[in-house]
């Protein structure tokens, strides 16, 4: 009689590490204020407003030569590197930010070329949340037994969508939120393995609101693609953000009988101070908890929650075991908490 075959382990996702790259030039906000009231003489740009309204004390900025692309690419050497990888092992790559190089391809192409990977790849974007849902999507392909280990990068170069030009105070409002953008580069690498680091994750959406924050491609057969300004509706978003079913967000914590609490580090999407503190407050997210990262380095986008895992893990604040809630919010408008075991 042939010997029965043991059935295949169970294959949970676990994440193996976190790197960030930060571009070496950064602009201070009273600096940034400087640059505005010398590009428009004729207009009068209060100082202090920005740092007031928004938290953001610094952001950093890219070199003109460098590209989405290239700053993930150069977060994720650094990660394979400290983990002991090497490009011909990595099963899948995926770009998951709001910046991309090219319309066609997927920029997580540009990422591999660099790298000199020869896997499958792909994009995934969904605003400010691209990284958690890409999270989301490679525990969904480990556990299945598609992939053994998953790249996954971002790279940010949003200080372009600054807005040096401002005719009046109504200009200056509406183009706070471009002043608080900051570039970044970062990747996590998620591995199957027999012990459970992925727990859980939950999103939600409310797409009515999509028109509430957006930067624009507009198109023509003279002009072909062209990015318009960046624009947000401070009302429209925040009524998005209300309704969202906000009791999504703590539910990958209650179905493990878990609590806010209970974890060493929150890591949450920070577009302002305020608006951090207006969202924790509404979801119970206790601030102690809380990963700021805000005011040194400004809205880095979709790498804003690797940024704060990284800082988390670096400082000490989360070590091997520990429980981890990284939770999203982005403009669409979405939201959702992906639950780990660090």
């Amino acid at each position: 009689m042939a010997a029965q075959s043991e059935p295949n382990p169970r294959r949970y996702a676990h994440v193996a590490g976190v790197a960030v790259h930060l571009p070496e030039e950064s602009l201070t906000t009273p600096e940034l204020e400087a640059l505005l009231a010398a590009r428009n003489p004729g207009t009068r740009i209060p100082r202090g407003v920005i740092e007031q309204a928004s938290g953001v004390e610094r952001r950093h900025v890219a070199a003109p030569e460098q590209t989405a692309a290239g700053l993930a690419a150069t977060a994720a050497r650094t990660l394979l590197e400290q983990t002991g990888h090497v490009p011909p092992v990595i099963d899948l790559i995926i770009y998951a930010g709001v910046s991309v190089d090219a319309v066609e391809p997927a920029t997580a192409h540009m990422v591999a070329a660099e790298l000199g990977a020869s896997c499958p790849v792909f994009d995934v974007r969904n605003a400010c949340n691209s990284v958690l849902n890409a999270v989301e999507l490679a525990d969904t392909l480990i556990t299945a037994g598609r992939y053994r280990t998953v790249l996954i990068v971002c790279g940010e170069v949003a200080t372009p969508v600054i807005r040096w030009q401002v005719e009046s105070d109504a200009d200056f409002a509406a183009a706070g939120p471009s002043y608080t953008v900051s570039d970044s580069g970062t990747a996590m690498l998620l591995e199957a393995s027999a012990v459970p680091g992925v727990l859980g994750h939950r999103f939600c959406a409310g797409s009515a609101y999509w028109d509430a924050a957006i930067l624009p491609v507009t198109r023509s057969l003279s002009a072909g693609y062209q990015v318009g300004a960046f624009t947000v509706d401070p009302v429209g978003l925040a009524a998005g953000v209300h309704k969202l079913d906000r009791s999504v967000l703590r539910a990958p914590l209650a179905e493990r009988g878990l609590d806010w609490e209970d974890m060493a580090a929150i890591c949450v999407h920070q577009a302002s101070l305020s608006s951090l503190h207006t969202f924790c407050e509404a979801v119970g997210i206790p601030l102690e908890k809380v990963v700021v990262t805000i005011a040194e380095h400004g809205n880095l986008v979709a790498s804003t929650i690797p940024v704060q895992l990284h800082q988390a893990v670096q400082s000490g604040r989360v070590q091997r075991g520990d429980l981890v809630a990284l939770v999203g919010v982005a403009s669409g408008v979405s939201a959702g908490t992906v639950l780990l075991r660090w």
